[in-house]
């Protein structure tokens, strides 16, 4: 089994973090996981809970285990079994956008890529209290495909 690769990118007033992983699964399957608000903290390490609906302009409410933070992104740019955008913070101040995509193959699987990118002038401040998301993600990517490769789920 492929381990999730890692990208990440490091700049004065950006910084992004990437995962992809090949999953044994649908795309249908993998988006189900993925947009099932209430479901999200059954199959995902990185993610206590979600209020609200993920689709189209809603505005979620992500709590962090372990941690007292709250994230706030407005869902856009969603095409069903393909991607979606999660957005937050203010630009030019502070601004996180994490993309979705999905890539169905012709042996049945799906190539999962998510990155998330922030910018902002807040950044070089607030970047040293950022965790290292290599590992969050690589996490991430693998609760994921667990959970729809998982038999009968």
């Amino acid at each position: 089994m492929q381990e999730p690769r890692i990208t990440q990118t490091r700049g004065a007033f950006s910084m992004a973090c990437g995962v992809a992983v090949n999953i044994r699964a649908s795309a249908e399957r993998v988006w189900g996981l993925l947009t099932d608000a209430r479901g999200f903290p059954l199959w995902n390490s990185t993610v206590a809970s979600i209020e609200g609906e993920i689709r189209e302009g809603n505005q979620l409410r992500l709590h962090v285990p372990g941690t007292d933070r709250t994230m706030t992104p407005r869902v856009s740019g969603v095409v069903p079994c393909e991607r979606m955008t999660w957005t937050g913070g203010f630009a030019p101040i502070f601004k996180g956008v994490r993309t979705f995509a999905l890539t169905s193959r012709n042996d049945g699987s799906t190539d999962f890529a998510m990155e998330e990118h922030f910018s902002g002038l807040m950044l070089p401040l607030v970047k040293g209290s950022l965790p290292d998301f290599g590992p969050v993600f690589e996490r991430y990517a693998n609760d994921l495909r667990a959970a729809a490769e998982r038999v009968g789920g």
